[in-house]
């Protein structure tokens, strides 16, 4: 296994929208592991494949809950239905360090995806998990939790790091 750069914002990469995988091989196995240590050493509870710069749909997520499965490697992730009763959590993210959002999402939901093994499957999921879920599945249509600010507020966020980036590569 290897630890993989987290892409940050501003990288463009992160609005790319996820192609589906086509075929769950070593590649892809070892894609997830690598993506899991990553996530691990972040720390944090989950990671789309293209926080890493691998456009595909691939998700990995560990909320760390005796009550959820663990971990989860998520190919091709669907939501198929959202429960009815929302629910608001405070959001970080590894792409986007030190900000943190309260968002409000559908407090549950029923996923299809196919496992790490290439069999189809389905999940119920409820609280931090099926935030993290939502949050994930975002990450592969291009959206980031700034997405859920204002305007103002999100571009001020995008001037920080663009501002940390050039910082950095000046030095």
């Amino acid at each position: 296994m290897a630890k993989l750069e987290i892409i940050k914002i501003p990288d463009p990469i992160l609005r790319v929208v996820s192609e589906p995988i086509t075929q769950v091989d070593d590649a892809t196995r070892r894609l997830a592991d690598d993506m899991l240590e990553t996530m691990y050493a972040a720390p944090g509870i989950g990671l789309a494949a293209i926080q890493v710069a691998v456009p595909k749909r691939l998700v990995v997520v560990d909320v760390g809950d005796e009550d959820a499965p663990a971990p989860l490697c998520l190919i091709n992730p669907k939501i198929v239905h959202f429960g009815d009763t929302p629910n608001v959590h405070e959001e970080g993210c590894l792409s986007i360090p030190d900000v943190h959002v309260e968002i409000e999402r559908p407090g549950s939901l029923t996923l299809q995806y196919i496992d790490r093994d290439g069999r189809e499957q389905e999940l119920e999921a409820e609280g931090l998990l099926a935030t993290a879920i939502q949050h994930e599945l975002d990450h592969l249509d291009g959206k980031l939790i700034i997405d859920y600010l204002s305007r103002l507020k999100r571009d001020i966020i995008v001037r920080r790091f663009r501002k940390q980036q050039r910082s950095v590569t000046t030095s």
